[in-house]
């Protein structure tokens, strides 16, 4: 069965970081981490700006998000708490996906980095976006030195409609020539008009400060 996501980003830099840290790591988190079906929960922060946050949580199926035990904690049944905090940071990113390449792969998490990728795709476009992701894309990028895994994911809800996701050994890979080199061929230019609204981030997986 494909594995699912959840993702969720916010520019927090108008609130108490202190109290922000608290909400996720104190309540929000461990509330999903206790919730079956989730595989894994993982905060980051970007590395260009620690302001953004970005949580990663792999599902055993999308089909997660709409169970009873998700529900009761999710959507409108949020904790005061954390509708108070998401009432006042700004949102970025949130999507609900089910992972089409290379469909049954979670997260290694044998790194601290994490680039994501996600963009809203014209629907008469979307065949070919994920065509595109499936047989040249993700299989380029993940063979590119460094890069631990390489994952699409189709969204069913949320902010944008696709998302790939890409861990790295180093921040910089992402950068390198040899990435371009994968990233960039006549498919990726082609495809490229189709890319919208997008927002792309590496991160740096989030540490507690003592």
């Amino acid at each position: 069965m494909a594995k699912g996501l959840l993702v969720a980003g916010f520019d927090y830099s108008m609130v108490d970081a202190g109290e922000f840290n608290d909400w996720y790591d104190t309540e929000h988190v461990p509330e999903r981490a206790r919730c079956e079906g989730f595989i894994n929960c993982v905060r980051w922060l970007a590395v260009d700006n620690p302001k953004i946050s970005v949580a990663t949580y792999d599902l055993e199926s999308h089909a997660v998000l709409h169970t009873p035990p998700y529900l009761a904690i999710g959507r409108e049944n949020l904790s005061p708490w954390s509708k108070r905090m998401t009432a006042k940071v700004k949102r970025l990113l949130r999507i609900e996906g089910e992972q089409l390449v290379p469909g049954d792969q979670v997260m290694r998490g044998t790194t601290n980095y994490l680039m994501i990728n996600a963009n809203q795709i014209p629907l008469d476009a979307l065949d070919e976006v994920k065509r595109w992701y499936r047989e040249e894309h993700i299989p380029r990028l993940g063979a590119v030195p460094g890069c631990v895994s390489a994952r699409h994911f189709f969204a069913h809800s949320g902010t944008h409609n696709s998302i790939g996701l890409y861990e790295l050994e180093r921040p910089e890979i992402c950068a390198s020539d040899v990435w371009k080199e994968a990233a960039v061929t006549p498919w990726t230019v082609k495809v490229r008009p189709f890319l919208t609204n997008q927002f792309r981030v590496v991160l740096q997986r989030y540490q507690r400060a003592a």
